[in-house]
């Protein structure tokens, strides 16, 4: 027997009914209307609070560590002027920057094991802290180096009044301290090239080491104050 009785008529939810009626013409208005928009205030300023954020982070992580660090003093591998001027460029190559001078102290087969890859070699970037000492006598008016006690692979906390912990980073088979490379104007750069030249005259021709003091802060973050050559004091 045959059912002869309408069907029922289905009923469409209020979002089924407006996607029928909806068309790609409609969908294209909707879009450019979108587009359109003007943009939230947070989202033009937010990009802008980060770039500002960027700029003034090293200035005023030179001026806490101006503020807060202590006075170090650091010895450079004896060197001719032409290694160490180059352009308007100052290069600067420290004796604790050396595996030859870090190797000898504690701590230093432990943070070789620990921050080694499989095939032996020192992981590039690898952080170590370099326990300085100061050392109570002078030579004339040139502040002695700080002599380097120790290495840690965390900051020390806890440390006595004449000792800092340095930050260095490992980089090509050596530690950089964020104080290597200077720019020099052509003025100072013929002053360097000249006491340099002086000092080795003096010295029978021997290459002298340049003395630099430096300010660390209590996260091991230097940067550089005032250097000797001879006699003669360059601030920075």
């Amino acid at each position: 027997m045959t059912n002869n009785s309408p069907e029922p008529k289905k009923t469409l939810t209020p979002e089924k009914e407006f996607s029928e009626k909806l068309t790609f013409r409609d969908y294209l208005i909707a879009t450019e209307q979108k587009a359109n928009q003007p943009l939230p205030i947070w989202r033009l300023i937010a990009p802008l609070m980060v770039h500002i954020g960027l700029i003034l982070a090293v200035p005023t992580q030179a001026i806490y560590t101006e503020m807060t660090g202590k006075s170090v003093i650091l010895q450079t591998i004896p060197a001719y002027s032409n290694n160490l001027l180059q352009g308007s460029s100052l290069s600067l190559d420290y004796n604790i920057s050396r595996n030859e001078t870090l190797k000898r102290l504690p701590g230093w087969r432990d943070w070789v094991r620990q921050n080694s890859l499989r095939n032996g070699q020192i992981n590039q970037g690898s952080i170590l802290y370099l326990v300085l000492q100061e050392q109570q006598y002078f030579n004339g008016s040139v502040p002695t180096a700080w002599r380097p006690v120790r290495i840690n692979s965390n900051r020390p906390v806890y440390l006595p009044n004449n000792q800092v912990a340095l930050k260095g980073r490992y980089k090509d088979g050596l530690i950089n301290y964020g104080l290597e490379n200077y720019f020099i104007s052509e003025e100072q750069r013929q002053q360097i090239n000249n006491d340099l030249l002086e000092t080795q005259q003096n010295r029978d021709g021997r290459r002298s080491p340049i003395v630099v003091k430096v300010k660390v802060d209590p996260q091991g973050n230097a940067m550089p104050m005032n250097m000797w050559i001879g006699d003669h004091n360059y601030r920075f």
